[in-house]
């Protein structure tokens, strides 16, 4: 079996992906979006987390193709990884310095990402009304 590496794919910067991400999160009405600014943090698989919740399936799976779409529209980048978008409970849209999360609120509460890198720099975007 073949492995890829996890490298990265272009010359967008990661704060630049990461805005495009909240962006996408904020079309379609994601809620509590926060980011995790992980480039401080020892041994982190990313520069970023951007973690929000929906309150459907179908919102999830509209905002994890928001993102997507936001992404691709600016930069013309595609994901390196998906997964999760048949269950939509957690959808996790990787790319490679940036990492989306967009979770079903209960998935949220149970696996607590936020907990797990309390080391990062936070930023709570404000839901809109």
């Amino acid at each position: 079996m073949i492995k890829t590496a996890r490298v990265k794919q272009n010359d967008i910067p990661a704060d630049e992906i990461c805005q495009l991400v909240v962006k996408g999160m904020q079309e379609k009405k994601a809620q509590n979006i926060v980011v995790l600014n992980l480039k401080g943090v020892k041994n982190a698989i990313a520069d970023y987390f951007v973690i929000c919740s929906g309150k459907s399936d179908t919102q999830i799976d509209a905002i994890a193709d928001s993102v997507d779409e936001e992404v691709f529209k600016e930069t013309q980048v595609n994901p390196w990884h998906r997964e999760g978008k048949n269950q939509k409970e957690w959808v996790l849209i990787d790319y490679v310095d940036v990492v989306a999360h967009v979770f079903k609120q209960e998935r949220r509460d149970f696996y607590r990402l936020e907990e797990l890198w309390g080391d990062a720099e936070f930023t709570y975007i404000e839901d809109e009304a």
